[in-house]
């Protein structure tokens, strides 16, 4: 059992870990008015045999929040080691030992506008896994295509992890919600398959694993590329290609992928059954997340290089 409830946590917040109730930030900051800011949601995996905690592909997730700070102008005043640093001594500081879901942002904070690049400030909130949003606990999700459509790189890019980007999965969760779904997949602007709020898409067709290609407005997903080596290793066939809508209809299988949701597979979308029990989906699977098994995420399978202890006494 965590130390402390979700609502009495602590969290770190420029430079000192706080009650996040005594966590403040200026609600006339550019982050509060406009979402400038860039975050990551960096998942971490308790072994209990070696009562140890992993984060997953750390250095990957810290390189991905540099790259989205400069492409949306922020002036990040934090070193990788520096951030890196702050998500240890949080996680210690709440004495986790189970999987969590850990959420690193940066934001312009101040007195500025839209257009301000600076001060930058930082929080980072640990949070248990099972205390996330309810689509990220699920077993299997049933979807429908939105009618919303995916930003792209004319207009908003994709690349770009920030605050003000996930109000376009907003719009299309709950859309899906209203209408009985679990979640959505939603299309580009060429009206092909892009990704799922927050998630990325794959589908089994003819014994391979598809998904969009990254300039298809699909975000650089750590959890898209994790998938794709593994199912390489596995000797699965994998292509990155356009998807049309009408494929979602007559695959063999599909799945929602990301750092918060883990694997999970689709049993329908709009309301066509989708094979939940595919072979290559339950393999992809259990290499990855498994409790019992080979387990990538909890140290007991390969690529030891993709894990950083982060409860290690230092």
């Amino acid at each position: 059992m965590a130390k402390y409830s979700v609502e009495n946590r602590l969290i770190w917040l420029n430079g000192e870990i706080v009650h996040v109730n005594d966590a403040r930030i200026n609600v006339l900051s550019p982050t509060s008015q406009f979402g400038l800011n860039v975050f990551e949601g960096i998942p971490c995996f308790w072994n209990e045999e070696k009562r140890e905690l992993y984060a997953f592909r750390l250095n990957d997730h810290y390189v991905r929040l540099m790259r989205s700070a400069r492409l949306l102008h922020i002036n990040c005043s934090y070193s990788i080691n520096e951030i890196s640093r702050a998500l240890k001594d949080v996680i210690k500081a709440n004495e986790y030992q189970e999987d969590l879901s850990v959420r690193q942002t940066l934001f312009v904070e101040g007195f500025g506008s839209w257009a301000s690049k600076e001060p930058t400030g930082m929080f980072v909130a640990p949070i248990p896994k099972k205390m996330t949003s309810l689509e990220y606990n699920k077993i299997g999700l049933n979807c429908c295509t939105s009618s919303w459509r995916r930003i792209n790189d004319v207009s908003l890019s994709p690349r770009i992890k920030c605050g003000a980007n996930y109000i376009n999965s907003r719009m299309a969760q709950l859309e899906a919600l209203r209408n009985g779904y679990d979640t959505a997949i939603l299309m580009n602007e060429f009206g092909k398959i892009a990704e799922g709020p927050g998630s990325c898409f794959f589908l089994i067709r003819d014994n391979k694993l598809v998904t969009p290609l990254i300039t298809d407005s699909v975000l650089e997903s750590i959890t898209r590329d994790t998938v794709i080596q593994i199912a390489k290793e596995m000797g699965i066939c994998v292509e990155e290609r356009t998807i049309e809508r009408t494929e979602l209809y007559m695959c063999d299988g599909a799945f929602l992928c990301g750092s918060s949701m883990g694997i999970t597979p689709i049993y329908s979308i709009d309301k066509c059954g989708i094979n939940g029990d595919s072979d290559i989906i339950k393999e992809i699977h259990k290499k990855y997340f498994s409790i019992k098994y080979f387990s990538i995420v909890r140290g007991t399978g390969e690529h030891r290089e993709w894990l950083t202890v982060v409860n290690s006494k230092y």
